[in-house]
């Protein structure tokens, strides 16, 4: 049953010094309006969450429904920091973090809570910045034929 609550597809770019890394996150919602807030859960045995820990900062990427292979590249496990991103076009936002320029958008986020429970940590970033690229359809798990929870 948990396989089928609905889930959108995104990457989570994060950058520490020099080092940009990210992955494919689907456990994603919106939590407030006002302040803007997203919550996004993060495998706590992950490179990128301890970043997220350190720096109090993420970025979060809506892709287009057409980019499943981009989230392919973002979903598999790696062994070292980096590389994910030399395959795509990215600037850097106001917090300098990476923001695709070939996706729906993103928001750039600071951390202002976080719950440390089972094998992921949810963590609520405020929005500090967004950037609407294109104004199209989002991709979503259940159309890639992935499983990810339950």
């Amino acid at each position: 049953l948990l396989r089928k609550i609905p889930h959108g597809l995104f990457i989570c770019a994060v950058r520490e010094g020099d080092e940009i890394n990210g992955f494919t996150a689907s456990w994603v919602t919106q939590g407030s309006f006002t302040p803007p807030l997203v919550v996004m859960a993060v495998r706590a045995d992950g490179s990128s969450h301890g970043i997220i820990q350190r720096t109090k900062m993420f970025s979060l990427n809506v892709l287009r429904e057409d980019q499943k292979d981009l989230a392919a590249v973002f979903f598999k496990p790696q062994k070292a920091l980096g590389g994910r991103f030399e395959s795509v076009e990215f600037n850097l936002g106001e917090l300098g973090l990476p923001i695709l320029v070939d996706s729906v958008g993103g928001v750039e986020c600071n951390v202002v809570g976080s719950v440390m429970h089972g094998d992921h940590t949810v963590f609520v970033g405020e929005v500090q910045s967004a950037y609407l690229n294109n104004d199209v359809d989002s991709l979503n798990l259940s159309s890639t034929g992935w499983n990810y929870g339950g």
